[in-house]
């Protein structure tokens, strides 16, 4: 096993604020989603407040802007919740609804096993990744590396559609 855990950040710019009309479908599931999260199988962690998610939490300069951050044991059990939990491909699927559409949104990198990484940190890696494109360093699901321990350190290219439209 890796000594290595997969952390991602993927941020949204709310077309309204939260508490807006338009959004309410989206508060409500967050909850449920977030408990689907947290069970899955690979979940280690997930940033949140003691409300049980981030959207509290500013990490930008937009109040508009919200941050969803966790840690995975690795990129095929992030990418089997994304992708393959129902009730998480509903909310995806109404995401145009409730978003603005953002160039780059969602970023992954790998982490030691025990690191928790920051809103810093991803936020880095966030810009790392505009700036040159995927690297080991900041990477997408459509092209992706392998952690930094493992036996070959090539990039990945996938280019299965697999978010909805």
């Amino acid at each position: 096993m890796s000594s290595f855990r997969l952390a991602q950040v993927n941020i949204a710019l709310a077309r309204e604020p939260l508490d807006a009309p338009l959004l309410a479908d989206f508060v409500a599931e967050l909850g449920p989603v977030n408990a689907r999260a947290d069970a899955a199988e690979g979940f280690v962690w997930r940033l949140q407040t003691e409300d049980g998610d981030a959207t509290a939490i500013r990490a930008f300069d937009d109040d508009r802007l919200i941050v969803n951050m966790s840690v995975w044991e690795s990129l095929e059990a992030l990418r089997g919740f994304v992708y393959g939990d129902p009730a998480h491909l509903a909310v995806m699927r109404r995401r145009r609804r409730w978003f603005e559409r953002l160039e780059t949104f969602m970023v992954l990198w790998w982490v030691p096993a025990a690191h928790r990484p920051t809103i810093a940190q991803a936020t880095d890696r966030l810009a790392l990744l505009r700036a040159v494109g995927p690297s080991p360093d900041a990477f997408t699901f459509r092209r992706h590396f392998p952690a930094p321990d493992a036996p070959f350190a090539e990039a990945v290219e996938d280019d299965r559609d697999l978010c909805p439209a």
